[in-house]
């Protein structure tokens, strides 16, 4: 197998793609509790103020703060009771001079009053109560708007919408919200493969695993994922298939077929399809066949057939190119400082992705790196809990430096 005359670095290659990228996905409108995992696709204003009405903060007395001016234990101020508030059934009415309304938390706040006294702060006599201090103005009180007010940006454009983000659209009275519809095309090719309902394989057969992590990976995303099925390494079957799917996905994935040996046929049928921007292979360890097309304004991404190394492709260029396409930013993963178990030496110019085991010992973390090499053994991808990302400019860490690791689970516990 020849190699790659040239290797793109990872940044260069992703302002080229996102510079070509004209297309952007369908617009559609799903019921509020449905949206939870997809992009909203305008600024979403609130209608409404939240709370729609000045309202009691604590169980207590609403009460005029001027009447309290004064108050002291040596002397209070005597207000009637005149009524009750509760949540859904407010008083009727309005409170006058000398006068309260026994309140609870979260109900509308008597026309007239603009305070609450707690009861721990007041003493109930039969139909008066007894102020013992002054209260200011919107004491124990929440104000209309205080949390939202009407004409606020509640979520903006290119937001992944969170349950609890559900609860405020829901409390603004937003039965639906606009969000994109992302859909990909996936395809594999590989005379090699067969599916895992085949299983098991047949000598010098394997299953499409690579096929269930990127759509495990694009249903994380919220993306909409239509498997095109298994292509055979002939160049016009896989250009047929290219241009079939450009015409219907937002984004087309291909697994598979894109180093530089003879049956490697993917990158041949995208060149057929005249791209804008065309990637052949990264400055990544494990992923450098990983490969990337923006045809037609829409992006092809041509990942490597090997799980591990299709999970870097997938990170370096679907993951970045939905957001960009969605107009959303990604959302951190927790990170930890651990202390390397042992040396690490990778390729300059090259930047590399090394799953390790993070676990804690008393009160330290360590990271044990596991295969630094390999971008098929797949034992790395359910033993490490972590990911070390070296960058281009280190040729690797020493055994007893202090690294930054990018959390993929729970951290082991070791006595």
């Amino acid at each position: 197998m020849k190699g790659f005359k040239t290797l793109a670095p990872i940044a260069e290659a992703q302002r080229a793609v996102f510079s070509a990228i004209a297309h952007k996905p369908s617009v559609v409108a799903v019921p509020t509790p449905q949206s939870v995992g997809l992009y909203v696709a305008h600024d979403i204003l609130a209608p409404v103020d939240v709370p729609p009405f000045d309202r009691a903060a604590f169980d207590g007395f609403a009460v005029r703060s001027v009447d309290t001016i004064g108050a002291s234990r040596t002397n209070p101020i005597m207000l009637k009771v005149v009524g009750k508030s509760l949540p859904g059934h407010g008083y009727r009415g309005a409170i006058g001079p000398g006068e309260a309304v026994e309140i609870a938390t979260g109900a509308p706040l008597p026309d007239g009053a603009d305070a609450v006294v707690p009861y721990e702060e007041a003493v109930h006599r039969g139909e008066y109560i007894e102020v013992y201090k002054p209260v200011p103005q919107y004491y124990y009180v929440s104000r209309r708007g205080e949390d939202v007010s009407a004409g606020d940006v509640v979520l903006k454009r290119g937001r992944r919408i969170k349950p609890w983000d559900v609860g405020v659209l829901a409390s603004l009275g937003i039965k639906e919200v606009a969000v994109y519809k992302v859909t990909a095309g996936l395809i594999s090719t590989g005379n090699e493969l067969i599916e895992l309902e085949e299983a098991p394989p047949p000598a010098g057969k394997i299953i499409n695993s690579t096929r269930h992590v990127i759509t495990a990976l694009l249903r994380e995303l919220g993306v909409e994922t239509t498997y095109l099925g298994i292509v055979p390494d002939d160049v016009d079957a896989i250009h047929r298939v290219l241009k079939e799917a450009l015409v219907k996905f937002d984004i087309v994935i291909t697994t598979g077929g894109v180093s530089v040996g003879e049956p490697d046929h993917v990158v041949e049928a995208v060149r057929r399809l005249k791209p804008e921007v065309l990637i052949h292979g990264i400055a990544a360890r494990p992923g450098r066949p990983n490969s990337v097309a923006v045809v037609g304004g829409k992006p092809v991404i041509m990942l490597s057939g090997f799980p591990v190394a299709s999970i870097v492709g997938f990170e370096v260029f679907v993951k970045p190119v939905i957001l960009h396409m969605v107009g959303a930013r990604e959302e951190p993963l927790p990170v930890a400082v651990a202390t390397l178990t042992r040396r690490i030496t990778t390729p300059i110019n090259v930047r590399s992705f090394v799953r390790v085991r993070v676990f804690r010992q008393g009160r330290e973390l360590y990271a044990e790196p596991l295969a630094v090499t390999g971008s098929g053994i797949l034992s790395t991808l359910t033993r490490g809990n972590g990911l070390l990302i070296i960058p281009e400019n280190r040729e690797g860490y020493d055994e007893g430096d202090k690294v930054e690791i990018v959390l993929l689970g729970p951290i082991e516990e070791e006595k």
